[in-house]
Parts: structure tokens; C-alpha cells; sequence
């Protein structure tokens, strides 16, 4: 049996902040816990009650000008705490978003396997 950090293909890195989810003219705050290339794991202050099947957008500001986008769908849920599967994303919230792996696992070739999943994911 592979191990849970054998068994993924991207890097999670832990970030702490306040980020904005909609979907469908609704908004939530919520609490970003850790990200990669691939998705993200939210916190929200009551237990997720919303559908599964939506694809959601994550707006995560990184300062007045910079912030990453990514187009999400549901991957799993623990009462409040729900993990999300990136969907889309633009090339400038992936450049951020690498920016943002890159500084915290200080190990190219960990960010190089990330991207070329990545890239494979995108043109499977």
C-alpha cells in the first residue's frame, strides 16, 4: 500500500490566509490551509452544506495587485474543512502559485516534477 505523500503528484505547501469562494452569485470567506498546483484545502466557519458538483472560483490575494484564481471542484469534505481539485487556472495565478511553492519547498526538482504533472494533467 503507497503511502499518502507517495501517491501524490504535487507538492502541498502550507499558507495560512484569508481567501474569497464563489459560485453561482454566492461568496464565502474562508481560510486557506495549504496549497499546490493541483488544488487546495479550506476552512469555513460552519460545516460545508453547498454542492459538490459546482465548480467554484477561489480568489486568494497575495497583495493590492498579485492574487491567484482558480476554477475548483469539490475533491472531499470534513464537516468544515474541504478539500478542492483544481480545475483551471490562468497562467498568471500559475506563475504565482509556483512563485508561492517554489519559496516554501526549496527544491527545484520537487517544483519541476509539480509542473510537468502539471503539464501532463492539462493535456490528458
Amino acid at each position: 500500500m503507497f503511502e499518502e505523500n507517495e501517491k501524490r503528484h504535487f507538492h502541498r505547501v502550507f499558507y495560512n490566509a484569508k481567501a474569497n469562494l464563489s459560485s453561482n452569485e454566492k461568496n464565502w470567506d474562508c481560510d486557506v490551509l495549504d496549497l499546490s498546483l493541483n488544488g487546495c484545502l479550506l476552512r469555513f466557519p460552519s460545516p460545508w452544506q453547498e454542492s459538490s458538483e459546482n465548480i467554484y472560483t477561489l480568489k486568494l490575494c497575495l497583495s493590492d495587485t498579485l492574487e491567484v484564481k482558480m476554477e475548483l471542484k469539490v475533491a472531499h469534505l470534513l464537516e468544515n474543512k474541504v478539500g478542492f481539485k483544481c480545475e483551471q487556472m490562468d497562467i498568471d495565478s500559475i506563475t504565482q502559485l509556483r512563485r508561492i511553492v517554489e519559496l516554501n519547498v526549496g527544491n527545484s526538482e520537487i517544483l519541476e516534477r509539480d509542473l510537468a504533472s502539471l503539464a501532463e494533467k492539462a493535456y490528458n
